[in-house]
């Protein structure tokens, strides 16, 4: 079994995902193929996962490095399962330029890496990359299945799944954490222990439609007396979720710091009271990402120096997929795939986050029916602006750009049609030569 890794620079996402694979004794012995343009980065993330690979694995796996768009064919030659964790453009200058240009015209963000005006830009900027990669792996891996862990999930992973020609699933980490997080935060935590529920929607707006406790109970009308009593307390961490379970009736899967630019509501130039209501951390990812990168470095050092890194296999949903796909035995998850019947009251052409299993046959996607009419509206807002990106990045239309952010919720609550144009227009000219294509 072969197992690329696209953006392998990710060090600390390889070491999870790739330390997981070897834990897990179906794919120990897999080759392991790390791919990044960036040297450096690559030769740091195969040197700890060699000392993975040593220290947990008696060094079974096969580990190699590639780098540059030269050597990516190779990379990918024979694989069975690739795994995207790229970031086109990085930090600096696009994430940057993704919330500095917007902030001139009156939006603010919090993550700008899903939807908003700053996702639909990293979406245009990483389509073409993953245009390349599909190419690829045609020619030399037509059969891979392409685990997508890239924001934005649904435009990305849409696109794969609509116009590549390659078996794409979109893996994220809320889905998993959601329900239990939520009974922790409520103290409810006795009821964590074989609770049985049901969640779909779209990436990080998956919707908990329903909550049992092991009896059968089921848990939400005591989650929203809770919820509610606690939003109207102490400031917390998750104002704006508990807020949808007291609108909307349901909790959602993405943290509050995400959600809060997911829809009109809660940052508006003309209410700035909403974001000190609701406790909204306004660009605190980018000093959240320099901390990261400063934070890595001494990590980077530390496991170079003794050499004794060690790994548990976690929660990562990939290589529970990889061994149910190779051994055959199922294993369910939580997985973004094409609306082919899954959920009625969405658009069959949007990518959903859906109960899936993994078993011999590969994925197979479970249908959910329809959303409570509330949610699936809120999805859809955000489901057009999903498509219409997909769409300027499939047809290089900068006018299907302008589309896409005149339909995007917070753009098209804060903006006029002629600023939307601007800034889309200045926004394209600062990425450079990675929006070259749409000019």
């Amino acid at each position: 079994m072969k197992i690329t890794f696209m953006g392998a620079g990710s060090t600390v996402f390889a070491r999870n995902v790739l330390g997981d694979v070897m834990c897990t004794p179906a794919l120990r012995g897999a080759e392991l193929a790390l791919y990044d343009i960036d040297a450096k980065r690559a030769q740091e993330s195969g040197l700890i996962l060699a000392a993975i690979n040593h220290n947990v694995n008696e060094s079974r796996a096969r580990i190699k490095t590639y780098v540059g768009t030269e050597n990516r064919r190779e990379a990918l030659r024979g694989a069975d399962f690739v795994v995207n964790a790229i970031q086109v453009g990085g930090y600096e200058p696009c994430t940057v330029i993704d919330f500095e240009i917007p902030k001139k015209y009156g939006l603010r963000q919090t993550i700008a890496d899903t939807l908003g005006i700053g996702g639909i830009m990293r979406a245009l900027r990483t389509i073409p990359v993953l245009e390349d990669f599909a190419e690829d792996m045609r020619a030399v891996c037509p059969k891979a299945w392409f685990l997508n862990y890239v924001n934005p999930m649904a435009m990305l992973s849409g696109y794969m799944q609509r116009y590549a020609g390659i078996k794409t699933v979109g893996l994220c980490h809320s889905v998993q954490c959601c329900s239990g997080e939520l009974l922790d935060a409520l103290h409810m935590q006795d009821k964590k222990e074989g609770r049985r529920e049901l969640i779909a929607g779209i990436n990080h707006q998956g919707w908990l439609l329903e909550l049992y406790d092991r009896e059968g109970n089921d848990l939400y009308p005591e989650i929203r007396r809770r919820a509610a009593e606690k939003n109207t307390g102490e400031k917390h961490g998750d104002m704006v979720r508990y807020e949808y379970i007291r609108r909307l009736g349901y909790y959602c899967t993405e943290s509050s710091e995400h959600n809060a630019e997911y829809n009109p509501w809660f940052i508006k130039a003309r209410r700035p009271d909403l974001v000190e209501k609701f406790n909204i951390p306004l660009d605190e990812y980018l000093r959240r990402c320099v901390a990261q990168i400063k934070g890595w470095e001494k990590e980077r050092d530390d496991i170079l120096a003794d050499g004794k890194i060690t790994h548990a296999r976690g929660g990562e949903y990939a290589s529970h997929i990889m061994e149910a796909i190779a051994t055959g035995v199922p294993y369910k998850f939580g997985g973004n795939v094409l609306n082919e019947g899954l959920i009625d009251n969405l658009p069959r052409e949007a990518c959903v986050e859906v109960p899936c299993l993994a078993d011999g046959y590969g994925v197979l996607p479970c249908h959910v029916g329809a959303l409570p009419p509330q949610l699936a509206a809120l999805n859809t807002t955000n489901i057009l602006a999903q498509l219409l990106t997909i769409e300027a990045a499939r047809t290089r239309s900068k006018e299907a750009i302008y589309h896409a952010a005149m339909l995007e919720p917070r753009c098209a609550g804060e903006l006029a049609l002629d600023e939307i144009v601007a800034m889309c227009d200045e926004l394209i000219e600062a990425h450079g030569g990675y929006m070259a294509m749409y000019r």
